[in-house]
């Protein structure tokens, strides 16, 4: 058995991560494991620098991403209904599966952002080959509909996704971090799994490498929500328990369901994604008339500034 880490936030997380990526990969190493994903929440801006730093290591780097899920549409912005989107957890199982994320991520941000980057259902029936998904932490759909009374929903919801991503691609998401409602929420995760054959996966979210280091993410905290240390109602985790934790810490958190260990290690078997460097990946343009493309790119630049401003000199010099 081998435990892997596939929830978790890098400093890409603006002001919510604080797990940098060299110590990151030092401390899963230390810690024997042979694997980690980072999973920032609505971006994947640490993914290049991330897979170097692991395969430096001997790391093998799970590309992903903690995504937001529109309540309605992404184009929906209305704060009474659309102010706070589900969490969903993505991981790339191969090049296609990254394609694809990318794709949703960027869209996220162009189209769907309001307040945050978020995607939607219609998105995720457009670009889920090759992704594997999580049902995420309390502020996924499922945990969600479960914290609200609304078990059958809960039912649907999982149906839904586990026959959207395929059997073995969708996984229910457990964690215990010492909260009251995640205890709810993996009771009613585990009858779902048993009742559904949805196989279920532990993960820890999280957002820093040490438990030592929840005080230093506090204070990130009041950073993002503009409040002091000292402010009675600012923002904080509610336990120190969000650290990267050995595979014998996750065990005794889940003494009854070991699989939920093992299904990470399985998880991490089937995310294979690999960056090539060194290689130009624009694709080719032809120019018209077999034109060089440096000439006819900055041709093109001189009639668009002469349409928009009027004929001016020409400089007698353009740098390469």
């Amino acid at each position: 058995m081998s435990f892997v880490h596939l929830h978790l936030h890098s400093e890409y997380s603006l002001l919510d991560g604080a797990c940098r990526l060299k110590d990151l990969v030092k401390s899963v190493k230390d810690k024997g494991q042979t694997a980690v994903a980072v999973t920032d929440h609505g971006n994947m801006f640490a993914a290049v620098d991330f897979f170097i730093e692991a395969k430096n290591a001997g790391i093998k780097p799970i590309i992903g991403c903690e995504v937001y899920v529109a309540q309605r549409t992404l184009r929906d912005k209305t704060t009474q209904f659309d102010y706070n989107p589900y969490h969903m957890i993505l991981l790339c199982k191969n090049m296609t599966g990254y394609q694809n994320l990318i794709k949703m991520v960027s869209i996220a941000w162009t189209e769907g952002f309001y307040r945050k980057p978020r995607i939607d259902e219609e998105l995720l029936e457009k670009y889920h080959d090759g992704l594997i998904c999580l049902s995420a932490c309390l502020a996924g759909r499922i945990p969600r509909e479960i914290l609200s009374g609304n078990l059958d929903e809960a039912y649907k919801k999982a149906e839904y996704y586990n026959s959207l991503f395929g059997a073995g691609n969708f996984y229910l998401e457990l964690q215990n971090h010492g909260i009251k409602e995640q205890q709810t929420v993996n009771n009613a995760l585990i009858r779902i799994s048993r009742d559904l054959k949805i196989p279920l996966a532990a993960t820890n979210d999280c957002h820093y490498i040490d438990k030592k280091d929840s005080d230093t993410h506090n204070i990130l905290m009041c950073i993002q929500t503009n409040h002091t240390v000292n402010d009675n109602n600012r923002m904080e985790f509610p336990t120190d328990e969000f650290y990267i934790k050995t595979e014998e810490e996750m065990l005794s958190l889940f003494p009854d369901h070991p699989e939920a260990i093992e299904n990470t290690a399985l998880i991490a078997e089937k995310c294979c994604v690999e960056f090539e460097f060194g290689k130009t990946k624009l694709p080719h343009f032809e120019v018209p008339g077999g034109e060089d493309h440096f000439e006819y790119f900055k041709r093109k630049c001189y009639e668009g500034l002469y349409r928009h401003y009027g004929a001016s000199p020409k400089p007698s010099v353009v740098e390469r």
